[in-house]
């Protein structure tokens, strides 16, 4: 198995952390007789000489060894082995495939010994069985002999889950290989029938979807679901855990966090993935789910809606009310599945509004969580129905506020319950004034209270808010992060904060001046105090100073107009961010739409995150702002989020791409 590895030169070498030396010794431990060393060489192998898919010298070293060790029998957990493998070689669309680079050459060094996996296909070892078909299609380029092993492999296999690993392939297979699929689609489809199991019946269903949908039947949801049925109803009793966690490595932490059902949850994911874009499949398919008798299905189908919750937009009412159903039995997997489901949904968590108030009215325990490690937190039932908006979680709120342990970050669950928290102001205010000056948490524990009164444009705050800002040192941690809340939490207030007026104006000097300048036009209004400053950031600051010195200058509109050279200049700047924010400022200051029209534009295609302000600016013009109109109503036309890439990547805020839509409408309501 390791003829050879002591002439290799590792100590020239590299992994992640620095030199190879280490190497020999983590291909050594996957022989190990002993579990816990072969796990911790095999999380050595992916921590450092394959560290989050990177590939280096060493790596290339390691794979003739990988494979030595991959086909000798008396070496445990081998398929873990034929896995790292297959990480290692990589995919067809890795960013240097033609360009000779490491990836490249990782691929290359895994296709050379391919057949090694094809005789894998009859090992004794079932774990091995299961990790080899997939190898054989990606690394095996001979289409007509892959497809003649795999069909040769599933007549005569024996064991369910290698079985599933075969049907998976052969959609691998189809997919990669559209011009000699017709065999493998034939295997899939022949499948989908008695005599087989109802977990491959699944699985060939799900890979049909994904590589020959016109092979479904019509109306595929009521199958799927007579399918999990069938297959709950044969799933054995759940064998409880042992008492010992196993080493802490982490490929053992990995493996405790799977799903209790692995497989009935990778069958769900793969139908999710193959059906995509259709919404009402989906829909119908995970309500079904969510409603029938098993909870492992339920938990299951809670974890496969975040991805279509987050991906399309669509009337999710139906769906939600059923996760928040999951909320009033006993198990504790699914609660949290459902409540780590709901949290993120905000106002479209509203249909589950009264399970999650029926659960925090039940169990005042879980209005605070406290971790063993780390400061205690706000529950998640608590902060889920306050994001609802539900005016219920106030009265909760207010219950957290006055007990014994209030979690610093409880002020972030009060801007979505709009008027109806005001009542928390007093208490939240009071905590605001007790934090200690020097304290060196003083922005985790601040933050969050200010982001809270902020929303609430809480007027009493300013007193509150100019004794913190006299009273900061000089060295404090995050001082400047900290000063622009507290400046947010004074413009919020608007004209009631004129006593604040000398403080603001005394820091227009200061290295918050365009913050300052800021809330000082917010509560006095006077263009000659505020201009200098945001001109002088606009010609001479930071990118992070330009940026929002035009975002400042958006608010003031024509009062601003000396500021035109500078923004017309900053429409040409390299930073995206700094080219949008400047033609925002140009078409609200002078209501010129050519220059800023252009810019926003490239912005909106280019980069998703840019059209909720750009949305905005044609919200406050009005009718003028006519000519951005057609992306508006592109936007609420398409039904995929605005952040939602292909397959679902991308970023996934359900709250952002919300608050988009509802601008966008209020914008064209203009129109």
């Amino acid at each position: 198995m390791f003829t050879g590895i002591d002439e290799v030169d590792w100590a020239s070498m590299r992994h992640a952390y620095g030199s190879a030396e280490d190497v020999p010794r983590l291909l050594r431990g996957l022989a190990s007789a002993d579990a816990a060393e072969r796990e911790t060489a095999l999380d050595g192998m992916y921590g450092a000489v394959h560290h989050q898919g990177d590939v280096y010298d060493s790596t290339l070293a390691s794979v003739p060894f990988l494979f030595a060790l991959a086909v000798r029998a008396e070496v445990r957990d081998r398929a873990a082995i034929v896995e790292l493998l297959v990480s290692i070689g990589g995919e067809d669309d890795d960013g240097d495939a033609d360009d000779g680079g490491p990836y490249a050459r990782a691929r290359s060094a895994v296709r050379a010994r391919a057949g090694v996996f094809a005789g894998l296909l009859g090992d004794a070892d079932p774990g091995v069985r299961r990790a080899a078909p997939g190898a054989v299609v990606r690394f095996l380029d001979e289409p007509e002999r892959v497809l003649g092993l795999l069909r040769e492999r599933i007549t005569v296999e024996p064991d369910d889950g290698v079985l599933l690993a075969l049907t998976e392939s052969l959609g691998l297979f189809a997919r990669r290989h559209p011009r000699c699929a017709d065999g493998a689609v034939d295997l899939l489809a022949a499948r989908t029938a008695p005599p087989f199991s109802p977990g491959l019946r699944l699985a060939a269903l799900g890979q049909l979807a994904a590589c020959a949908p016109e092979r479904l039947p019509a109306d595929p949801v009521p199958a799927v679901l007579r399918l999990l049925e069938e297959r709950a109803g044969q799933r054995p009793a759940a064998v409880p855990e042992s008492g010992g966690t196993g080493p802490d490595t982490l490929v053992g932490r990995l493996r405790r966090l799977r799903p209790s059902d692995e497989e009935g949850s990778r069958l769900l994911r793969t139908l999710h993935t193959a059906l995509d874009g259709r919404v009402a499949d989906r829909i119908a398919l995970l309500s079904g789910q969510l409603a029938c008798p098993d909870p492992i299905d339920r938990c299951n189908a809670v974890w496969m809606s975040s991805g279509l919750f987050r991906t399309w937009r669509a009337d999710y009412s139906g769906p939600v009310a059923l996760i928040g159903a999951q909320l009033t039995g006993d198990d504790d997997r699914l609660r949290d599945a459902a409540l780590a489901v709901l949290e993120d949904l905000f106002e479209l968590a509203v249909p589950a509004a009264d399970h999650l108030h029926a659960l925090v009215t039940d169990r005042p325990e879980l209005y605070v969580h406290t971790w063993e490690r780390g400061a205690p937190t706000l529950g998640r039932p608590v902060r889920a129905l306050a994001r609802t908006g539900d005016p219920r979680a106030v009265e909760v709120l207010a219950e957290v506020l006055a007990g014994p342990v209030v979690p610093d970050d409880l002020g972030r669950a009060v801007p979505g319950l709009g008027p109806a928290a005001a009542p928390l102001a007093p208490a939240l205010r009071r905590r605001l004034a007790a934090l200690p000056p020097d304290a060196d948490d003083l922005y985790e524990r601040a933050v969050p209270l200010l982001v809270a009164l902020t929303a609430l444009g809480d007027a009493e705050t300013v007193p509150v808010a100019l004794r913190m800002l006299d009273g900061l040192p000089a060295e404090l941690r995050m001082r400047d992060f900290l000063v622009g809340s507290l400046l947010r939490a004074l413009a919020a207030a608007g004209g009631a904060a004129r006593e604040a007026v000398p403080v603001l104006r005394a820091l227009l000097d200061s290295g918050n001046g365009v913050a300052a300048a800021q809330a000082l036009w917010t509560v006095e209004g006077d263009p000659d105090a505020v201009l200098p400053v945001l001109l002088a950031a606009l010609d001479h600051g930071s990118g992070r100073d330009r940026r929002a010195a035009a975002e400042a200058l958006e608010l003031l509109g024509p009062a601003a107009r000396p500021a035109l050279p500078g923004l017309r200049r900053l429409t040409g700047a390299d930073d995206m961010w700094e080219r949008t924010a400047a033609a925002r400022a140009l078409w609200s200051v002078a209501g010129e739409p050519e220059t800023a029209e252009e810019v926003l534009r490239a912005a909106w295609a280019g980069n998703p995150h840019t059209r909720t302000p750009t949305a905005a600016l044609a919200l406050r013009l009005g009718p003028a702002g006519a000519a951005l109109h057609d992306l508006l109503r592109a936007e609420v036309s398409s039904p995929r989020r605005h952040a939602a890439g292909p397959g679902g990547h991308g970023s996934h805020d359900v709250h952002a791409d919300e608050g988009l839509l509802r601008i966008c409408w209020r914008a064209l309501g203009h129109a």
